[in-house]
């Protein structure tokens, strides 16, 4: 069942948005990743009470994603990323990123806190960022 509305151009979106953040972390980082751009579209708190599709999250601005100013986000959706994409929106979760709704790569180690949210674990060169939550229950939801 569906954690989000997605249509097959919004598959092909999170599937090129996933690839271009975190190919190069492989299949289960890019699912990481995808784990935060859908759980924006699912919360209605802090910076993204007024994202509701897979398009509002990527071109957010501000705190969107750098990718979709690259020419390699514009690239075709592959098959690999729009099974990931589908399972993402279906509500595969993996950890750390389970409830995380920020991550980045940062020079070293990765902050106890980034932005004033507390870190969740890290991946690869990737850094998972989660909400208190009393901040954001929803994140925490099981669907």
């Amino acid at each position: 069942m569906a954690v989000i509305q997605a249509s097959t151009n919004d598959i092909d979106m999170l599937a090129r948005l996933i690839r271009a953040e975190a190919e190069g972390e492989g299949e289960e980082g890019m699912l990481m990743a995808g784990n935060v751009m859908v759980n924006r579209v699912r919360v209605d708190c802090l910076d993204f009470s007024n994202v509701r599709t897979i398009p509002q999250m990527a071109f957010q601005s501000p705190g969107g994603f750098e990718a979709v100013q690259k020419s390699y986000f514009y690239q075709r959706a592959r098959e690999r990323e729009r099974r990931l994409a589908r399972r993402l929106v279906n509500g595969e979760r993996t950890h750390p990123a389970s409830f995380s709704l920020w991550f980045f790569r940062p020079e070293g180690a990765c902050p106890a806190q980034w932005w004033g949210q507390w870190n969740a674990g890290r991946f690869k060169n990737h850094c998972f960022y989660q909400p208190l939550e009393a901040e954001c229950a929803e994140v925490f939801s099981t669907f």
